[in-house]
């Protein structure tokens, strides 16, 4: 996108099959189940048409050229979690109480890690490939050929396919006697805090978020620059730029501090924030808003085929 909304880490723990009195009160509170799945709703309602109608202009109406290629995986990834996100609103707006089974609790949560981490590496890609164009025009040629770009897709597919295989194969979804609901991946025993998930979480963090947001600075900052000493248009350089920091620090980051400081353990870091962090978690959706309007500032062509002012 997209992290799920649901983190293995920032679960709930639930002790003899009972939420604790102060948990009870967080997973049925209001901001659970109103807030957070409207938040949810809103980005959907915006998200998928936006990405459907971006999908079918790279699929049909824009020029086959290699880096369309790059901006395709951006809007399938955004378009696999988009699809199956409603059947988790539906699950905040019925007091966190998931129907829907097992293994397809499974799927939603592996597709919103897949698109959160996903869509991070393709942005980063995305923005080397604007800087070969730009920077290192000479050599943008034998650099932006079909072969690179087909590895580059690889790479994100890949990247979506470490972040949601771990989840893919674990158990996600419990029963609760009190309250009668069973969550997904929102309570768990605590044998189930498995210590693999501290170096899972702090390697997606540091590869695939805390690099990729690297490279998306220095590409897009040596581009503006190359453009302003050029004397060229840098407009639409500096929107790309802008909404690019809006996904990774307003979207993501939040979301994968508070991730981060569960796994550390200090006394500070417990259950407090739990429904700050699933707060955060619905506001990480709204990159799926966002992805449309940085495919349509980026690429001179996709702009043209949809037919609004350039």
């Amino acid at each position: 996108m997209y992290n799920s909304l649901f983190a293995e880490g920032r679960s709930l723990v639930v002790v003899n099959n009972i939420f604790p009195d102060e948990q009870k009160e967080q997973i049925q509170s209001n901001v659970i189940v109103l807030l957070v799945p409207l938040l949810c709703l809103l980005a959907f309602i915006i998200g998928f048409p936006a990405n459907s109608l971006a999908f079918w202009v790279l699929l049909f109406r824009t020029k086959k050229l290699p880096s369309t290629i790059l901006l395709i995986n951006l809007t399938i990834c955004d378009l696999m979690f988009l699809l199956v996100f409603p059947f988790r609103i539906v699950y905040h707006f019925r007091g966190n109480d998931w129907t829907f089974g097992e293994s397809f609790c499974r799927i939603v949560i592996a597709l919103f890690y897949g698109n959160m981490y996903g869509s991070m590496v393709c942005l980063a890609l995305i923005a080397v490939d604007r800087y070969v164009a730009v920077v290192h025009p000479l050599g943008a040629k034998s650099f932006r050929n079909n072969r690179n770009l087909g590895c580059m897709s690889v790479l994100v597919w890949m990247v979506v396919a470490t972040a949601a295989v771990p989840l893919l194969v674990s158990k996600q979804s419990y029963k609760i006697k009190e309250p009668p609901i069973t969550t997904c991946h929102d309570a768990f025993p605590p044998d189930e805090q498995e210590n693999f998930f501290l170096p899972y979480f702090i390697a997606l963090f540091s590869i695939f978020f805390m690099l990729p947001l690297l490279v998306v600075v220095f590409s897009y900052v040596s581009v503006l620059r190359t453009l302003i000493g050029k004397g060229q248009h840098y407009a639409y350089a500096v929107r790309v730029i802008v909404l690019m920091l809006i996904v990774f620090v307003v979207c993501f980051l939040p979301s994968n501090i508070l991730l981060l400081l569960h796994y550390l353990k200090s006394d500070f870091i417990n259950n407090d924030l739990y429904v700050p962090y699933l707060i955060s978690l619905s506001l990480s959706t709204f990159n799926s808003c966002i992805d449309p309007f940085i495919l349509y500032y980026s690429s001179k062509n996709f702009r043209k085929r949809c037919n609004l002012k350039k």
